[in-house]
């Protein structure tokens, strides 16, 4: 059996790393790990998504279509973005924190935040619907650049990634995290 996650963001937010945290932590478990990572713009703002599949039965990175078990997004919008990956009865970790893409800035379509979380709320349902408070999550660690850290704990807590727990993250945070950030995201791990 399967964990199929997708994790979601922007560039500059840690997916990419967040991915390669989890599926340590799998390999942690001696679990099968299958990794696939999509970088959409090559700078900070770009949308970056990766999919971790853990577990036997994942012969292939890629997630299909209403498959996903979870999302773990750094960023409202990018969760609504991968919702069509998202199986029924699958559950969403998100920050609340969005990060407004240059378009909207610059007289582009508005970032409506409380219709995208209004969305998430309809779409996925309360139970199966985490919304972490980025701010106050960022002013408790000193620092919002472990946010991504912070989220795959909520997750891991939540029971959206499958058989891997904190235990297995903590792990994974000490084997890949530069020295000088293994304290900082082992806090922002146990937030």
């Amino acid at each position: 059996m399967s964990t199929n996650v997708i994790l979601a963001g922007v560039g500059g937010q840690g997916a990419v790393l967040a991915s390669k945290l989890l599926a340590r932590a799998a390999m942690e478990r001696d679990l099968p790990v299958k990794t696939a990572e999509t970088i959409g713009m090559a700078q900070r703002g770009g949308s970056v998504f990766s999919h971790v599949r853990m577990g036997e039965g994942a012969h292939s990175p890629l997630i299909g279509r209403g498959r996903a078990d979870a999302i773990v997004a750094f960023e409202p919008a990018e969760a609504v973005r991968q919702l069509p990956f998202l199986r029924p009865g699958g559950m969403v970790v998100t920050s609340d924190a969005p990060v407004v893409p240059v378009s909207a800035a610059t007289g582009g379509p508005a970032y409506d935040l409380p219709a995208i979380m209004s969305h998430l709320h309809e779409r996925v349902g309360e139970k199966n619907l985490v919304i972490v408070d980025a701010s106050a999550a960022a002013a408790k660690i000193g620092t919002a650049k472990a946010l991504n850290v912070v989220l795959l704990g909520a997750a891991a807590r939540a029971g959206a990634l499958g058989p891997v727990t904190t235990d297995d993250l903590v792990a994974a945070v000490r084997a890949l995290v530069k020295p000088a950030f293994v304290d900082l995201d082992l806090r922002a791990l146990n937030l």
